[in-house]
């Protein structure tokens, strides 16, 4: 499977993009290129065919981890003990601008993140899941329907590196 998405560069048009979340907006138009400039996460983008500067769709990466204890148990049983926590790689945002739901991108969106994570976690740094954090109740419905688990915490929701590996 090859990526949809190409890196955020300074020529896609980060000011046209809305998907009608004000949290996700704010956070393409004015922390995003930022972020990637800091190396705390890297944007990813869905650009529209023609000119290539209209941002489709986006979401970012990052590495992260997650206590030991909090990992669902068969999963723990399998993990080194001698870890406090165990390396993940966060999907921090995804979002569709509103021009373009409805056209399963958000699902196109997501399936490369699990790709290019899972592609990650063999070849350059080591994660056992993708970890999501939703901003609300149907972002959470969204993930539980591609098997992500919800986790003993603030919310936040996990799908094994195994598990990623079988959608590919």
């Amino acid at each position: 499977m090859a990526y949809i998405t190409v890196p955020l560069v300074t020529s896609h048009d980060k000011a046209a993009f809305s998907c009608s979340k004000d949290m996700l907006d704010r956070y393409l138009h004015k922390q995003a290129g930022q972020d990637m400039k800091r190396h705390l996460s890297v944007v990813f983008v869905l650009p529209e065919e023609k000119e290539g500067v209209r941002i489709k769709g986006y979401y970012s990466l990052s590495s992260d981890n997650i206590p030991y204890d909090q990992v669902p148990l068969n999963i723990q049983k399998k993990m080194p003990s001698s870890y406090t926590s165990l390396p993940t790689t966060l999907l921090g945002r995804l979002a569709v601008d509103k021009n373009f739901q409805g056209q399963g991108l958000g699902e196109r969106l997501l399936l490369d993140a699990l790709k290019r994570s899972y592609d990650i976690s063999t070849s350059t740094v080591g994660s056992i899941a993708g970890i999501v954090d939703p901003l609300d109740k149907a972002a959470n419905a969204f993930y539980a329907q591609y098997g992500f688990i919800s986790l003993p915490d603030r919310g936040r929701m996990f799908l094994p590196m195994k598990t990623i590996k079988q959608l590919f």
